[in-house]
C-alpha cells in the first residue's frame, strides 16, 4: 500500500472501474490499459490509486478484500461492497468524520490530505478531488452536486442583452416626414407639340396642424391640378 495517498485523473479512473466491472482480467497493468485506451499517458496514477484501495495487488492481481464486489450486476450491490473498500483504504479519516467524510467539504479534505501527507496545494487539492470521486463511484455522493457550477454572466454583457431585447420588442416609431407622391394627370403647359406630366412628391411636416395641411392642398389643388400655371 502507498505511503501517501494517492491521486488520479477522475475519467481514467471511473472507465477503469467500469472495465473492471465489465471484466476482471488475472493481472491487469499499464499494458492492458493501453490496449483498452484507458488514461493515456496516466495509468501509473490509475494503478497506484487502484493498489491503495487493494483493488489490485503489487503484482496487478485481484486483491484479496476484493471479493465478489466487482462480479455485482446491480449497481446498488457494487457501491455497498465498493464503499467498503474505500472506507477501510481511507481508514484514519473516516475515524475522524465518520459517515460524514463522503461529504466533507472540499477544503476540509484538502486540509486533511495536506497535514497529513505533507503534500503542496496542487497534490492536497488532486487527493480531495480523488477521493471525492471514489465516493461517486461508492454511491456516497451525488455527481452533480459536486459538478463546478456554471459563472454569473458579466452585468455589462447582461446589459448589453436587456438593450438587444428592448430593441426588438419596441414598436418602431413613425418617421417624421411622410413622403406623399401626387401625379397630375393635367397638362401644364399646352401646345401643339406636346403635353408635360410633372410627378410631385410632397413631404409633409409631421408637427403640422390640420389647417397647414388644407393650405399645401389647396395651393397644389390651385396652381397644378387646375392648370394655373403662369
Amino acid at each position: 500500500m502507498a505511503d501517501k495517498h494517492p491521486y488520479s485523473g477522475i475519467a481514467g479512473l471511473t472507465q477503469t472501474v467500469s472495465q473492471l466491472r465489465k471484466s476482471f482480467p488475472a493481472q491487469f497493468g499499464s499494458d492492458t490499459m493501453k490496449k483498452l485506451g484507458i488514461a493515456p499517458n496516466n495509468e501509473s496514477y490509475v494503478l497506484s490509486t487502484l493498489r491503495f484501495l487493494g483493488v489490485l495487488d503489487e503484482d496487478g492481481k485481484k486483491g484479496q478484500k476484493v471479493g465478489t464486489v466487482f462480479s455485482q450486476h446491480e449497481d446498488s450491490e457494487f457501491q455497498q461492497g465498493f464503499a467498503e473498500i474505500v472506507s477501510s483504504a481511507y481508514s484514519e479519516l473516516f475515524e475522524l468524520h465518520g459517515e460524514n467524510a463522503w461529504t466533507l467539504p472540499l477544503t476540509k479534505l484538502i486540509a486533511y490530505f495536506r497535514h497529513t501527507d505533507s503534500t503542496s496545494d496542487v497534490v492536497g487539492k488532486k487527493q480531495a478531488a480523488t477521493f471525492q470521486a471514489l465516493g461517486i463511484l461508492s454511491g456516497k455522493v451525488d455527481g452533480a452536486a459536486r459538478s463546478p457550477k456554471p459563472k454569473a454572466a458579466d452585468a455589462s454583457t447582461s446589459v448589453r442583452a436587456a438593450r438587444s431585447l428592448r430593441a426588438k420588442t419596441t414598436p418602431q416609431q413613425p418617421k417624421a416626414e411622410i413622403p406623399l407622391p401626387i401625379q397630375s394627370t393635367q397638362p401644364v403647359a399646352q401646345s401643339s407639340s406636346m403635353a408635360l406630366t410633372v410627378r410631385v412628391e410632397i413631404n409633409l411636416p409631421a408637427g403640422g396642424d390640420q389647417e397647414t395641411y388644407d393650405r399645401i392642398f389647396k395651393s397644389i389643388r390651385e396652381n397644378l391640378l387646375n392648370g394655373n400655371v403662369p
